[in-house]
Parts: C-alpha cells; sequence; structure tokens
C-alpha cells in the first residue's frame, strides 16, 4: 500500500507540473485511483512541503510550491 500511495504521489505531482492548479475533488477520477490513495498521496506531498492549498468557491485546489514549479 505504501508504495502504491508514493506512485501516485509521484502521478500527482506530474500532472500538476502540467496544469499547475487541480480541483482535488477531480484527482481520484483524473488518475483512475481510489480516492482514500489519492487523499494520502496528497497528505504525503503537503508533508514533503511541495503542494499548496487553495480554497474559491467552497472548494479546495492544490498546486505546486513555487520551489517546486522550477525543478
Amino acid at each position: 500500500m505504501k508504495n502504491r500511495i508514493g506512485e501516485t504521489a509521484g502521478e500527482i505531482w506530474k500532472v500538476l507540473k502540467q496544469k499547475e492548479e487541480v480541483n482535488l475533488n477531480f484527482l481520484p477520477r483524473m488518475l483512475g485511483e481510489k480516492a482514500q490513495i489519492v487523499h494520502q498521496a496528497v497528505g504525503w506531498l503537503a508533508r514533503e512541503d511541495k503542494i499548496e492549498y487553495r480554497t474559491r468557491g467552497g472548494k479546495t485546489f492544490i498546486s505546486l510550491t513555487p520551489s517546486e514549479k522550477i525543478k
């Protein structure tokens, strides 16, 4: 399970590198992955300070931190 979460975190990072910002609720569908795994992977990225959260119109969006965008 830990490997799957880590791989999903990598896929989320790739999506954010391309799209810059994504609605958190759309990620499971975009990745074809269970929401539980996606949310754990998002937590992994947050713990490593790789993503930022924004709330607009009652919806949560995530994006890479400025330091991650330049990698």
